[in-house]
């Protein structure tokens, strides 16, 4: 699995140098995460890169790489159940969660759609939303980034990480 770090959220758990590392052949054991912080308090996006589809947790009490692995796995156990996704997560996700690689953001396209999430998860935090309850509002905005399942620009994250799995031999 590989978890890429913004700078900002490296500095904050130390994890080292970051490599340079290119999609994972599983595309769902492939996230960007990032720290922001909102009214004073810290959070964590991470967002599946290939798909955008993210989540949000909270950034207080993590101090090192291994807090930050246990949390964020975590959350994205936690909330792909929520969403209906668990078969995605138990059969793809967890298996590659052995072994966790560090790595800089793949580039510029999912750094922006990023912060367009930051964005958005900002305004509603200041509406007193939960994290928890953020990540199904960004997954169900259109992203120019992506192309839906029907071929259309502008494809939904929840859309595009459900077909992910037509990409990968189930076998």
């Amino acid at each position: 699995m590989i978890l890429r770090l913004s700078q900002k959220l490296n500095t904050k758990i130390k994890a080292g140098k970051l490599t340079e590392m290119p999609l994972d052949e599983n595309p769902y054991a492939d996230w960007s995460c990032h720290l922001f912080t909102a009214d004073r308090t810290q959070y964590i996006i991470l967002t599946n890169t290939a798909s955008l589809y993210s989540c949000v947790m909270y950034g207080a009490g993590i101090t090192n790489d291994g807090i930050f692995i246990d949390r964020a796995l975590d959350t994205i156990r936690e909330f792909t159940a929520d969403d209906g996704q668990q078969f995605i997560y138990r059969k793809f996700i967890a298996p590659s969660s052995e072994t966790v690689s560090f790595a800089k953001a793949l580039n510029r396209s999912v750094t922006g759609s990023m912060n367009d999430h930051i964005h958005a998860a900002k305004c509603m935090l200041e509406d007193d939303m939960a994290p928890s309850e953020i990540g199904y509002r960004l997954n169900e905005t259109p992203m120019s980034a992506l192309v839906g399942p029907d071929g259309r620009k502008y494809g939904y994250p929840k859309e595009v990480f459900k077909g992910l799995v037509e990409s990968l031999d189930t076998e």
